[in-house]
């Protein structure tokens, strides 16, 4: 394992490359410096789960062949643990001489961002994780901007995160009273605790700040 030289710029891209072959590892690894990316390498996929933060990254490249856990074994494990514990994945690119149709739209359906074949042209790897690291910039800010609200919904009681729900939902303030057996008054009440906890004015406010979190995630 390697990492980037002492003279790369503190806040450039960090690059993890996962291939058995040194000599592939090498080249990329000068390949990427040349554009001033941070590399970090890895053998095996073992060696990348036992010893490396995901999130530390902003684009994976992993070979599809590499002894033991395979790449596509490695991109399922990387999956369920960022499901298991709701942490954030960094766009993943495979990289193989073995590619085939049905492989390569597994991959991409599961969310990997790019399938190269190996040898990759230089111009088309840069310009894949040239990519890979723009749709991590919005993607770590949209999960940690999640992050966040669910922070401020776990400082809401049980029975403001029932209310908040039937909000979401769409439901009206007498319809919540009758499904949570309160009083139109109560409900209005927590509809209030709820849009100052969470810095909103409206319940339409709160259902669009909301949007993309799914309730499953504070029930």
């Amino acid at each position: 394992m390697s990492s980037a030289p002492s003279n790369s710029i503190k806040n450039s891209p960090r690059i993890a490359i996962i291939d058995d072959d040194a000599s592939v590892r090498s080249s990329l690894v000068m390949l990427l410096e040349t554009r001033q990316w941070l590399t970090t390498e890895f053998e095996r996929a073992q060696d990348f789960l036992e010893t490396a933060n995901p999130l530390e990254f902003n684009c994976v490249l992993i070979d599809v062949r590499i002894p033991g856990v395979n790449g596509l074994e490695l991109f399922d494990e990387l999956i369920r643990r960022s499901k298991h514990h709701n942490t954030y994945l960094p766009p993943v690119i495979f990289l193989s001489g073995h590619g085939d149709i049905p492989l390569v739209v597994r991959v991409l359906k599961q969310g990997a961002v790019d399938f190269l074949e190996k040898p990759a042209d230089h111009r088309s790897l840069i310009d894949a994780i040239a990519r890979a690291i723009h749709t991590d910039e919005k993607a770590r800010a949209d999960f940690l901007g999640q992050a966040d609200i669910l922070k401020e919904i776990a400082e809401l009681t049980q029975r403001e995160r029932m209310v908040l729900t039937e909000i979401v939902a769409g439901y009206l303030g007498k319809q919540i009273a009758d499904h949570l057996a309160i009083s139109p008054k109560t409900v209005e009440a927590h509809r209030l605790h709820i849009c100052q906890k969470l810095n909103v004015r409206t319940s339409m406010e709160l259902a669009a700040k909301l949007r993309d979190i799914p309730p499953s995630l504070w029930q």
